[in-house]
């Protein structure tokens, strides 16, 4: 059977097998909460548009904004991810360059939305989780960092529910007008990285 999206991210659903069974070796069992997203990391802008194109061909809608310097696109797919155990994700955080620290790259990590108990489980948990993201006031995901740079978060709601509790709607393909892509300059010289 034929996959497009895994044509284009890879083995999604051995991704979330995988991190599923990590869970599982550190006492965190997900099966009772809904997946929110997938987020994919992308080495260079061109790819980003090229991945974000062949995405959006199966998506129903998109929203791009500007995060941590550069965009960012949700990609609200038509038919969700099917990734076993009757699990779905409906929803794709595809990330451009420039990453603020080491990441893996391609399919980086997935968001269990565990809601309003998301505290409790945090502390319930806290052995074993690496930290949290203070992103905004309606995003502060908990997470585990993994040894080969890979993570899973925690949230109290889906990315798509932060979108919309801050104005934002997916209603069509929207992309940011007018980005051009930075090239950098660090202390050991340019990054060539985006171009």
């Amino acid at each position: 059977m034929v996959d497009p999206v895994a044509d284009v991210i890879g083995d999604y659903a051995g991704f979330v097998a995988r991190q599923g069974a990590r869970l599982r070796e550190r006492g965190i069992d997900i099966s009772a909460y809904e997946l929110g997203h997938l987020a994919v990391r992308v080495p260079e802008w061109e790819l980003y548009v090229h991945q974000r194109t062949l995405l959006e061909r199966h998506a129903v809608a998109s929203f791009e904004n500007v995060w941590n310097g550069r965009p960012i696109s949700l990609i609200l797919l038509a038919e969700p991810l099917r990734v076993g155990g009757g699990k779905e994700i409906p929803l794709i955080e595809l990330i451009p360059p420039v990453h603020q620290r080491v990441y893996k790259m391609g399919m980086e990590h997935f968001g269990v939305v565990i809601g309003d108990d998301v505290d409790a489980f945090s502390r319930q948990h806290r052995a074993v989780l690496t930290g949290q993201q203070f992103q905004n006031e309606w995003n502060e995901p908990y997470y585990i960092l993994f040894e080969d740079f890979t993570h899973v978060k925690f949230h109290r709601r889906s990315l798509r529910a932060v979108v919309e509790l801050q104005g934002g709607a997916f209603d069509g393909i929207n992309h940011v007008e007018g980005w051009i892509p930075q090239r950098l300059v660090t202390a050991t010289g340019p990054d060539p990285l985006p171009r």
